[in-house]
């Protein structure tokens, strides 16, 4: 039986917030919850209290690391609190850059910002393998309605990865064929 993950907690420096909205989103279409500290901020909690909550209540952490990312002391604090508290940990890592010290022996996602979908692709096949994923919500790029569908079969994912096709799903509002990316999941116009 795999582990159920349900929340995510995302750690980044404040350049690469546009990568880590990308990969909420990401989440968000299959069902994942996720938390950062720079994006939600809650101002009944310090900034180090936000943090402390959001990674003990997460089931997985993910860091972003880009050259920024990895020198940041922030990021380093995060994935050091990451694993003192034994979370299951998957770096997001830019081609060349080195993992820190406390997380080097762990095998990371790895990135180029022309290709950040294929990693968010990698990154949802790997929790596909992880936990059940069996819901995917959808925003409807033709009448705005949001909606839930059954997540496509991971056999199905795979051969439109490898044939360079999209998935294919109908909006149960307006009836429009909508084409979704296979490594995203988000409609495609």
């Amino acid at each position: 039986m795999a582990a159920m993950i349900s929340k995510i907690y995302i750690a980044h420096c404040e350049q690469d917030e546009p990568l880590a909205q990308e990969l909420a989103r990401a989440l968000w279409a299959v069902e994942l919850e996720s938390f950062s500290c720079l994006y939600r901020k809650v101002r009944i909690f310090s900034l180090g209290e936000g943090i402390r909550f959001g990674i003990r209540h997460s089931d997985c952490f993910i860091p972003i690391l880009t050259s920024e990312g990895a020198e940041s002391p922030e990021v380093n604090q995060e994935i050091g609190l990451a694993v003192g508290t034994d979370q299951l940990i998957i770096p997001l890592v830019e081609a060349g850059v080195e993992l820190p010290v406390l997380i080097n022996h762990l095998q990371p996602v790895v990135f180029s910002t022309e290709a950040y979908e294929n990693a968010l692709g990698k990154l949802i096949q790997n929790l596909r393998q992880l936990t059940r994923l069996d819901w995917l919500k959808i925003k409807c790029p033709y009448c705005g309605e949001e909606m839930t569908q059954y997540i496509s079969p991971e056999e199905e994912v795979e051969r439109a990865l490898l044939a360079g096709t999209h998935l294919e799903t109908k909006c149960s509002y307006c009836q429009k064929k909508i084409h979704l990316d296979p490594r995203t999941f988000r409609p495609v116009i």
